[in-house]
Parts: C-alpha cells; structure tokens; sequence
C-alpha cells in the first residue's frame, strides 16, 4: 500500500468512453472490473460475473460470500437469462466469487482450471456444469469460439497459489487464491470478428504469438504501480501480439463500492490510473490503436 491519498478523477478521460451503442448483432456490455457479457443475441458468454462488490472493510478483516439480490439485481438489468459459459479470468475473490451463482441461474456450464472447478464444486454445481479447460485448445460454446492461455496475475499477486479444495462460503478472501490466470481469445465465427480478454495486467512472454483480436479488452488494474518497461512489455504482449485496432480498458474501477453507484477509480494506495493512461495513451498513438473506456451496462460494439 503506498501513501497518497485521494483516488484519479475518471471524469478526466470522457472523451475515451467513445464505443458505439449495440442495439442488436454481436456486442459487449461491461459490468465492472473484467466482467464482460458478449453476446449476438441468440447466444451468449460472460466472464467473472462478479456483482457482490462487498466493501472493503468485509474484504479485508471478515468472511465474504455471494450477495444474492446484488447478483439478481445486475443480471435483470442486463436482461440474462441464459449464458453457454461463465468464465473467471482467474479465481480472486473480485473475479470468481459470484461465478458459480451466476451459472446456475443462467443454466451455465463454469468453464475455467482446476482453481474454477473446485469453487464451483464449493457452491454446489454438479460435475456435467464444470468444465476444466485444456490450454490454448478451442471450445465451442453457443456461437463462440473460446480458446484459453496461460498468463500471469500482475504482481503483487496477494493470493498466489491455487484452490485445491472446495471453497464453500462465506470465508475469509484469502481462501480465493489466484488459481490459474487466463488470456481469452473469443471468436464469433458468424460474423468472423474476435476479441481478447486479458483480465489482469500480467502476462507470459510469447503466449500469445500467432493469436489474433480485433479488439483487446485490457486488464489495467496495478498496471499504474509498474515500472514504465513493464508496461510498454505488457501492451506489446497482448495488444500489439494479437494485432489489436482497439484496446479497451477494465478492471481499473473501485470494485468495493456497489454497482448501485457511479464507478470511480481505484485509489492511489494501490494504483494510479492517470499514469497508466500517461503510457498507454503514448503507445496507442504509436501504433495507431484506439483506446476506449467502456461504459457500464451499456451494450456496445467495439468493433465499429
């Protein structure tokens, strides 16, 4: 934790919330930190799934567990109700936690590592509604193409290691351990476009090479405490490995406070938003890349 005070005003990047409304065909919805809904409205994914946001002083000195009516209240205003997959990024509370729930509501298969399965068998799931995923080898779910890489979690990594046992909540958040961290690859066949998802600002030298994305959603959250080289590492492994004409940003919003009020940035005691933008605005520029905010419960085409 460092010592300033305060948190970066995301009211500064306005002009950066510039995706174009969705009313029908394949879309995105951002739902706060790296849960995205991507759907072409016959089929549907969704990553983390996370809506219980419980605050920070439960977070850090109590037990956590899903909070239902949040989890019921985010999935009736994105009007869901069936998903082929949920699938965590990796297997932190503020990822993972609500995973299973929302599956189960959504007649979702759980769909990540052994981390994933053993959270899922935690909550109950039964074992045809798990699936454990092999390394870089394509599922077909619905209407997508999902292929899944080893990555790593941006360091500091507080809860390193991997869940070898079921975790049956509520518990303490240390019992979400990281598990296995994942770039996504999302294909939609019909419409020939793709996406990368990258969840968290980590990432392994060469896994993606030879991947293609139109468009990288971009896990920035910790990016702001890098050394500069890190960074520009990080962007050229992911957004400009994959080819990406657009990257846009997630999990850079204070996901200990409820949905229910406008995102603010994480603070400056473990992150700074403005100098990540200060670095990926200048690499953007360098390669002719667009760099987009999405808005939250907004459907929006990022490909356009």
């Amino acid at each position: 934790m460092r010592l300033r005070l305060g948190r970066p005003d995301i009211n500064r990047y306005a002009d950066r919330f510039d995706l174009t409304p969705a009313p029908d065909g394949l879309a995105v919805t951002f739902l706060g930190v790296a849960s995205l809904l991507i759907d072409d409205g016959s089929s549907a994914l969704m990553t983390d799934g996370f809506f219980s946001r419980p605050g920070l002083a439960r977070v850090a000195l109590g037990r956590i567990a899903p909070d239902a009516a949040r989890i019921d209240a985010a999935l009736a205003r994105t009007a869901v109700t069936r998903l082929e997959a949920v699938i965590p990024v990796h297997t932190h509370f503020d990822h993972a936690l609500d995973s299973p729930a929302v599956a189960e509501r959504t007649g979702a298969r759980l769909v990540g590592g052994e981390s994933t399965a053993w959270i899922g068998r935690g909550h109950g799931l039964p074992a045809d509604r798990i699936a454990v995923a092999t390394p870089g080898a394509a599922m077909t779910l619905g209407a997508f193409e999902v292929t899944m890489i080893e990555s790593h979690h941006c360091p500091p990594d507080r809860y390193p290691g991997q869940i070898t046992a079921p975790v049956v909540p509520p518990v303490k958040t240390s019992a979400y351990r990281c598990g296995e961290a994942w770039s996504i690859i999302v294909g939609h066949p019909p419409s020939g476009r793709s996406l990368l998802v990258q969840g968290s600002a980590g990432y392994v030298p060469g896994a993606l090479a030879g991947r293609r994305a139109d468009v990288a959603y971009l896990g920035v959250g910790q990016l702001g405490i890098q050394p500069e080289r890190y960074v520009e590492e990080y962007w050229r492994e992911t957004v400009r490995e994959v080819g990406a004409r657009r990257a846009v940003l997630i999990h850079w919003d204070d996901f200990f406070r409820p949905l229910t009020k406008p995102l603010r940035a994480l603070p400056y005691a473990g992150d700074d938003l403005d100098r990540t933008m200060a670095v990926l605005t200048r690499l953007a520029d360098e390669d002719g890349v667009a760099l987009s905010f999405p808005t939250v419960f907004a459907r929006e085409n990022p490909w356009a």
